[in-house]
């Protein structure tokens, strides 16, 4: 049995820490695991820029309560689903992802939490298990899963090198150069094209 492994920000919703650095006129929080391959680094830089100016949980999730997926992510969603078993593997938090996983029709969503202190200020970080994405795909597999996984970041080529089919989805110019064997799509139709020939394969 197969189970497709997504990646969530920048494959079905847009990226939300520069959404949040858009509408928070913050450059630096641009950056992402397209830019910055450790993620532990990075998370702990972005904590040290919202406590310089004062922001916390709130701020971030009023942003987010404004984004809606990516057009076209809920409908190839919900294709996708009626062919095999899908599961959102993001370095997000549960205190980000929630509502975006509404506008998405609840599927599953394996991710992380951030820990709060009660007057908002996020004060860290708790990862659900040591390199969540490939981690999570050798256990599917372990249990006698074959996974099929895309994703757009440096964070995601792990779980996309171990799996049985693996996919980019609007990467980058430097991660596609730098993985020219990954089928690379722009487009949902395709990428859900490719999937389903992978799941036939």
């Amino acid at each position: 049995m197969d189970v497709v492994c997504l990646d969530m920000e920048g494959v079905l919703v847009p990226e939300i820490w520069i959404a949040f650095s858009e509408a928070s006129g913050i450059p630096e929080l641009r950056r992402t695991t397209r830019d910055e391959p450790d993620y532990d680094k990075l998370m702990r830089w972005r904590i040290g820029i919202l406590k310089e100016h004062g922001l916390g949980l709130k701020e971030i999730q009023d942003v987010i309560a404004t984004i809606d997926p990516l057009p076209g992510a809920k409908e190839f969603l919900d294709e996708l689903r009626k062919d095999a078993q899908v599961i959102i593997l993001s370095d997000t938090f549960t205190q980000f992802a929630m509502p975006l996983m509404k506008k998405l029709g609840y599927p599953t969503l394996f991710c992380n939490t951030l820990e709060v202190a009660e007057d908002g200020e996020i004060t860290g970080f708790k990862m659900r298990i040591e390199n969540s994405k490939l981690t999570t795909v050798k256990h599917l597999q372990a249990m006698g899963f074959d996974t099929i996984a895309a994703g757009d970041s440096f964070n995601d080529l792990g779980m996309i090198r171990a799996s049985r089919a693996g996919f980019l989805f609007r990467s980058t110019e430097q991660i596609k150069n730098d993985n020219p064997d990954l089928p690379a799509f722009e487009e949902f139709d395709d990428f859900l094209n490719a999937i389903r020939g992978a799941l036939k394969g």
